[in-house]
This record gives structure tokens, sequence and C-alpha cells, in this order.
């Protein structure tokens, strides 16, 4: 499977108390095709819906996926990737660039009571992660190194489609597929012209 024709990529630059998000539309060629940006709380429980709101500004019927720059942006304001599918109604998808034990114990130290529970659910509602396979490309320390990790979690497609769109849309020297890697320059551009907005 190859990446299809449009991808939305999703990410988030985080202030003190705002975290900025953008949305880039980007082509199966690479070229970036639209933008559109958000906002939400740091440390609050309302990324999903500030994607979903960006998704409806861009109105574009055209795009086919979404990727998303992780789960937990805007320090645990966890994306809900099912609740994300079904309001979009497009196969969704993020993803990650590090192993990890979880984060549940991170959770646990940050939060107690209802706000530790909510955060709970949706993390646990999420589908697990998958390596993405990148037969030697990829970003390296040095040339016997292998490629830097990639990892997916899917909604909406099946884990091997979804790592495959992934590893067709990066490019070469690139440790991010190039939706994540454009809409992450958006968003931190964005965070730096409203700053103290």
């Amino acid at each position: 499977m190859t990446a299809p024709s449009r991808t939305l990529g999703i990410a988030f630059s985080d202030g003190d108390r705002t975290s900025r998000l953008a949305g880039a539309v980007v082509r199966r060629d690479g070229t970036l095709d639209g933008l559109a940006f958000g906002r939400c709380t740091v440390g609050g429980t309302d990324a999903t819906d500030a994607a979903v709101a960006l998704f409806d500004a861009l109105d574009r019927e055209d795009v086919r996926h979404v990727a998303c720059a992780g789960v937990a942006p805007a320090w645990f304001n966890l994306l809900d990737l099912r609740r994300l599918h079904e309001a979009l109604d497009r196969p969704v998808y993020a993803v990650s660039y590090e192993a990890s034990p979880g984060l549940e114990p991170a959770l646990c130290d940050a939060f107690d009571g209802d706000a530790l529970d909510r955060r709970l659910d949706v993390y646990r509602s999420l589908p697990p992660r998958v390596p993405v396979e990148r037969d030697g490309e990829g970003e390296r320390d040095s040339p016997n190194d292998r490629p830097a990790p990639l990892f997916v979690r899917a909604v909406g497609i099946d884990d091997g489609r979804a790592a495959a769109a992934v590893r067709d849309l990066l490019r070469d020297g690139f440790r991010r597929p190039e939706p994540l890697r454009l809409a992450a320059i958006a968003a931190s551009a964005h965070r730096e012209a409203t700053a103290g907005g």
C-alpha cells in the first residue's frame, strides 16, 4: 500500500498554559496542500476536541488519512484515537519515535482522582503500538546503526496498512513522516507568533 492521496498531519507545540496545534494537509508526493490551526490546554482534556475542530475548519473532503504526532501532547492532554476516527470518519493513526514501557506510570505520578481516571480510560482504550519496519532506511547516529525506531497506533485501518502508509510518507533524511514534520514546523511557528495571545 502506498500513502493516500492526501494525509492530514496534526502536531502540537506547547507553551506554558496553551498548546498550539497545526494541521498540515500533504499530498502523496510531499507537497503541502493546506494548513489550519487550533489550540488546547496544557494539562487539560481538550486535545481531541481541538483536533476535531481543526479538521472541521479545514473542510477538506479529500483528506483520506489523519496522522497524529503521538497520543499525549500538551502534558498528557491525551488524544482519543477511537473518538477521532468516529468523528472524522477517516483512518487515524498516531506515530511515535521511541521505545517506551507505556504512559501509565507517568500518568499516575502526575494525576490522581477523577483526573487520573479520565486519562487512564482514554489511554487504556488506545490500540497497541506496533513497530514500523524501515527497510534499512531512516535517520541514524552512524552508518552502522540501525534506523531510528518508529511506531504506529492505528484505528480504522489495520496495523500493516497503517505502517506501510507511514513508511511511504517518510522522505530521505527525515525521521518523521512528511505531514507530521510540516505540521510540527507550523505548530511551532504558530505558538511563537501568538506568544502572549
